[in-house]
């Protein structure tokens, strides 16, 4: 087989577009030379990995969906193999950027970061906080060299994730809401009052489910504790947010039937930039604490 990256590159662009001529204009190919190529690979690959007929856009045959998530690995593969040959060649870094969302546990971070000066003394640390979404758009956005957030469906392909950990949820409400005095609340007594979700509502995090028909919404944990001090609600909290000290006795964890899945705390970064030595250490830094 002589098939080159450089076709797999066209073979996903042409699946992902759904067109040669797309492909041709994100690629800066001729058409011609896309189609080509494809032609090409098909032949290497001895497959139709296209449906083509006259005035339709290219479908993929069976072969070639089976085949597409095979040619998305091989350049995600040759993406981490560049980036690991370039921090090898760059050595440390003089600067980490580091993104959190703001409702990641304080501690772990902190100790985290008092580790890291004492490896790296000369290093320059610039740290960020943030609401959802905030920490994958400043690492698209290159204004970030390393993530930490809570995991959810909707990760741009771009980025590289390694998990380190999981966080309790806990259903919540203020210390004066109804709900605060029930000694058990199922789902149906749940339903009956206003219930305090993440936005937007495609967010896919865990503990996302609607089960009242009234609901209000926030882009931060911390923003939601608030409004339940206020007694506007019920939500599902990180328990360590829940238990921040500036909540104490004006917040209630409920006995409930249902409590989502933990959230999942992920390390991340773009796959097309080498995580540098500094880096490489916090990440496993945290990755050994955050189980803790």
């Amino acid at each position: 087989m002589q098939w080159n990256l450089d076709q797999l590159r066209l073979f996903v662009s042409v699946a992902e577009q759904s067109s040669f001529s797309a492909a041709a204009r994100q690629l800066k190919r001729v058409q011609s030379a896309v189609s080509s190529s494809i032609a090409m690979l098909e032949s290497d690959l001895g497959v139709s990995l296209f449906e083509r007929s006259s005035g339709r856009q290219p479908v993929l045959t069976q072969e070639g969906r089976a085949l597409l998530d095979e040619a998305r690995e091989v350049l995600r593969q040759c993406e981490r193999l560049e980036s690991r040959a370039m921090a090898l060649v760059r050595g440390q870094e003089a600067r980490l950027r580091l993104a959190q969302d703001e409702a990641m546990p304080y501690q772990p971070v902190l100790s985290s970061l008092q580790a890291l000066a004492q490896a790296f003394p000369t290093l320059e640390v610039q740290l960020a906080s943030g609401a959802q979404g905030d920490v994958a758009r400043k690492l698209l956005e290159r204004r970030a060299d390393l993530g930490l957030l809570f995991h959810h469906e909707g990760m741009p392909k771009e980025l590289e994730r390694q998990r380190l950990g999981t966080i309790e949820m806990v259903t919540v409400c203020g210390a004066g809401h109804a709900l605060a005095s029930l000694d058990y609340a199922d789902r149906r007594e749940l339903a009956r009052h206003r219930q305090l979700l993440m936005a937007p509502q495609d967010s896919h995090y865990p503990g996302g489910e609607q089960i009242s028909p009234l609901v209000w919404r926030a882009d931060s944990f911390y923003a939601m504790a608030e409004l339940l001090m206020r007694d506007l609600g019920w939500a599902w909290l990180p328990r360590h947010v829940a238990q921040y000290p500036a909540y104490q006795s004006l917040l209630v964890e409920l006995d409930s039937d249902w409590t989502p899945p933990p959230l999942v705390v992920e390390l991340v970064w773009r796959r097309d930039e080498p995580l540098g030595p500094a880096a490489e250490w916090l990440g496993g830094w945290l990755a050994e604490h955050l189980k803790e």
